[in-house]
């Protein structure tokens, strides 16, 4: 069942994100397991594995910050997923990034858009722990196509002109 529901779960294309920890445990990760939970009070989600080394950074961590990746950092992406990247500030010598003002976390530059979160929940389910932050404050990059990850693979989508071009055919 493990590999069937991979393969079908790789058809869902996903928005790709960097989720940061500052501090002490100062650590980076890629992520497509990210979604928005609730606009008020604004809550988001992010799945991680238990074996990862984020796993840990996030739960001794009271506050993180997300990075929602364009299309033109993939570069960005792969180096936060690789597992032979170098661990703790070592990981962030070659990204241009910023510490967030109110988490400490890395803000990866260039990115779409930018959260900082507090840790409000966690709850394990399966080999996975679901954290919940609350948003604290919101950025916007600028508008640009956006990093997908569907089938294996990278990819982008026209951000502002697929959005008008649904309106269009909305009305």
């Amino acid at each position: 069942m493990p590999s069937s529901l991979r393969e079908v779960m790789s058809r869902f294309a996903t928005g790709v994100v960097v989720v940061t920890v500052g501090g002490e445990h100062v650590h980076g990760m890629t992520a497509n397991a990210f979604t928005s939970v609730s606009l008020d009070p604004p809550l988001v989600l992010c799945c991680v594995a238990h074996s990862a080394v984020m796993h840990g950074a996030l739960s001794a961590s009271a506050r993180f910050a997300v990075s929602v990746m364009a299309a033109d950092q993939e570069r960005v992406a792969r180096h936060f997923a690789d597992k032979k990247r170098p661990l703790g500030a070592a990981q962030f010598t070659s990204v241009d990034w910023r510490p967030g003002p109110l988490s400490g976390a890395p803000l990866i530059s260039g990115a779409l858009g930018w959260l900082e979160c507090e840790l409000t929940q966690s709850h394990d389910s399966g080999d996975h722990t679901i954290f919940i932050g609350s948003v604290l404050e919101a950025g916007r990059g600028d508008d640009a196509p956006g990093l997908l990850f569907h089938n294996g693979a990278f990819g982008s989508v026209e951000g502002a002109d697929l959005a008008q071009r649904r309106v269009r055919t909305l009305q």
